[in-house]
């Protein structure tokens, strides 16, 4: 059985998809763009800030599953500039401490034109 993980505390979804999924032991969250839930708009214009700001937004639909970044077993990183890959792994860095497994590719364009976003796989 699936259920759906939704959280006020990170953006809400802009497409016909839910923040998260948890079948089985599992959460599978979608993909997260530094959108500051409080306000609707992106936050900050370096990767630096556009890209804590996603991977806060993961941690929020972690909390909401009941799990945690050390629980991370994957995650997908979409950068529109490969160029900013050191600048986004030292943030990176500061919230999967476990290291995960992970995809990192740059992409054409992102939604709203920002820099980075992230999805994950968690164990609850």
């Amino acid at each position: 059985m699936l259920k759906k993980v939704s959280t006020q505390k990170a953006p809400a979804a802009i497409g016909p998809y839910s923040q998260g999924i948890i079948t089985g032991n599992l959460l599978f969250a979608s993909g997260q763009i530094p959108i500051d839930p409080a306000t609707g708009e992106i936050a900050g214009k370096d990767i630096t800030e556009q890209a804590r700001q996603a991977i806060q937004n993961v941690g929020e639909i972690l909390a909401e599953a009941g799990t945690d970044y050390t629980k991370v077993v994957k995650t997908t990183c979409f950068l529109a500039d490969m160029g900013d890959f050191a600048a986004f792994n030292e943030v990176y860095a500061e919230y999967f401490t476990e290291r995960p497994a992970r995809s990192c590719v740059a992409v054409k364009a992102l939604p709203k034109d920002v820099l980075c976003e992230v999805e994950v796989i968690a164990e609850l």
